[in-house]
């Protein structure tokens, strides 16, 4: 009878340990990395130019999302959306100049809910970013165990490294150098790269699960970058953006007019006319050769931190992450730098690996991502079924990332979710892990938005301060086309008046894939809007969106049944 009592507390206190077991072997690490200005100029999504081998081998075993939208197309906006999961309107930041937690809501952000859950956090580089949007401190010690690094030559950045044609050193935007000759010897993303397989090291033998986000600052501006990465590509073997002039129909509000590529010393040399350009043709193609060697120097950088989960046995127990802030225009539709609605400014790639889900657990001994130096081996051809086509968003992968690590994703936020720490504006995509797409949904859609401060280009358009911004381009991606509208907008209240519109636009993506025809007319739309009283920026105006969209649709006889 003892025994048997006995017996039977011992399987109930396993019984109760199971769970608790079960959870913790479930638990994955996560390696999040997150490329600066990356559009998606990749070999796994499409594009024939670029070589980044090993970015196209982490994809060739992962899921790959192949429309994927920022919220905003700048940095410090863009990052605090995806890393709380709001979108701008609830962050209330549009600039860099303001702290979330206390200009807007205290939000628990992606690493910190890792954190609170029994991870080890850990950022490198550029991840939230610095300055007042991360509260100088990169939102230590919210976010991380210990404080962010970052990488001592970044201070060189903005300073005359360049070497012009005069022998001279210039603040360039073109800045392809010797590294051996920077100070240090070194560059920031080669530095961080160090400190990131530093702690890897350190990790791999530990128990505690580890969140490590790592954030490279290429292909961002100036392109200040190893020289030899230029022999990738050939001057003579560039082309032009395959539409280079500014849309005649597109809305002056719509334009961004790239002032901060404009005040490099090698753009200024070329007396360059505000705010429309155009920027000379062969110095055009000089900044495509130069965007593309930054994106392949910074695909080696993530080629080492992959071959470093190999070497450390890590890749089966930890899920990897890339993705990148926001886009960047290459000379398509005149214009350079993010700062717009375009796709070209608002696509980014979202790449999820998880062993034993997106691929087949590996043999003893099998490398799963053996380092590909494109200056040396041939490129990768990517292949890959496991594409996801259809619209989602950065604000998707806070709950996704927590879902597929073994976490509790963030229950959906309500319609006003200032009071919510813990919530998500975004969805998640783990539904798309279980089931392979059977097709397009037409009636999925992206958000984006950004600023202006004026109806025509200013010298701060591409940034305006708050109190600056008069005017917010809310725009609806789905698959069929994008719809822009400008609306007024007051920065004291933070709400938007539907009625007061300045402007829209309207591509039809089957015939229009650069978005370069604008068919929207004023004359349609502006009865509509007018019929729409002003209200908070909340969920709500994108419900109201919604219907503009769902009233688009039926005049223009489309076959979405709703929005």
């Amino acid at each position: 009878m003892f025994m048997c009592v006995r017996v039977w507390l011992l399987l109930l206190g396993l019984h109760a340990l199971a769970p608790a077991a079960g959870a913790r072997r479930g638990r994955r690490n996560v390696l999040f990395i997150m490329a600066d200005d990356l559009r998606t100029s990749l070999g796994c999504y499409g594009d024939s130019v670029v070589k980044s081998p090993n970015i196209d081998q982490l994809a060739s075993k992962s899921q790959v999302f192949l429309n994927t939208y920022a919220q905003q197309a700048v940095c410090a906006p863009s990052r605090t959306s995806m890393l709380t999961s709001r979108r701008p309107d609830t962050t209330r930041l549009y600039d860099f100049n303001s702290y979330w937690r206390t200009h807007s809501g205290n939000y628990t952000t992606l690493p910190q809910h890792f954190k609170s859950n029994g991870y080890f956090t850990m950022s490198v580089g550029k991840v939230f970013h610095p300055g007042i949007a991360s509260n100088h401190s990169d939102d230590y010690p919210y976010s991380w165990s210990i404080p962010a690094y970052h990488p001592a030559s970044f201070r060189f950045e903005k300073q005359k490294m360049c070497k012009g044609e005069d022998g001279k050193l210039h603040a360039n935007l073109l800045c392809a150098v010797n590294v051996t000759e920077q100070p240090g010897g070194t560059l920031p993303d080669l530095e961080s790269t160090d400190e990131a397989v530093r702690l890897l090291k350190s990790r791999a033998n530990n128990d505690v699960p580890f969140f490590l986000a790592v954030g490279f600052h290429k292909p961002h501006i100036p392109f200040r970058i190893p020289q030899e990465y230029l022999s990738l590509y050939p001057i003579d073997q560039m082309t032009l953006a395959p539409d280079p002039n500014v849309p005649t129909l597109l809305p002056p509000v719509a334009y961004n007019p790239w002032t901060d590529v404009r005040r490099r010393d090698d753009v200024q040399k070329l007396n360059i006319s505000f705010p429309y350009g155009p920027i000379p043709k062969d110095f055009q193609l000089r900044i495509r050769q130069h965007y593309y060697a930054a994106v392949s120097y910074m695909d080696a950088q993530v080629g080492q931190l992959l071959s470093t989960l190999d070497e450390l046995g890590l890749a089966e127990s930890t899920m990897v992450v890339f993705t990148s802030d926001h886009g960047w225009s290459l000379g398509e539709h005149g214009e350079w730098a993010k700062y717009s609605n375009f796709d070209v400014s608002t696509r980014v790639p979202l790449i999820f690996y998880i062993p034993g889900v997106t691929t087949r657990r590996h043999r003893l001994g099998e490398s799963t991502f053996p380092f590909i130096d494109a200056l040396t081996q041939s490129e990768l051809i990517f292949k890959n079924d496991k594409v996801t086509r259809n619209m989602v968003e950065l604000v998707d992968v806070f709950p996704t990332v927590s879902y597929m690590a073994g976490l509790r994703a963030p229950k959906p936020c309500p319609d006003i979710s200032f009071q919510e720490e813990l919530c998500t504006e975004g969805d998640n995509l783990a539904y798309t892990f279980r089931h392979r797409e059977r097709g397009v949904d037409e009636e999925d859609i992206a958000f984006s938005q950004y600023p202006r401060p004026a109806e025509t280009p200013q010298e701060n358009s591409d940034l305006p301060d708050l109190n600056d911004i008069r005017i917010m381009g809310y725009s609806l991606r789905s698959w069929d086309y994008r719809y822009t509208l400008w609306l007024g907008f007051n920065p004291k209240t933070f709400q938007v008046n539907v009625s007061d519109v300045h402007a829209g636009e309207l591509y039809m993506l089957a015939t229009d894939p650069g978005q370069d025809k604008n068919l929207f007319s004023d004359s349609e739309h502006s009865v509509m809007m007018r019929k729409l009283p002003s209200l908070p920026l909340t969920v709500s105006l994108q419900m109201k969106m919604r219907l503009q969209l769902l009233y688009l649709s039926a005049g223009m006889k489309t076959s979405r049944r709703k929005a």
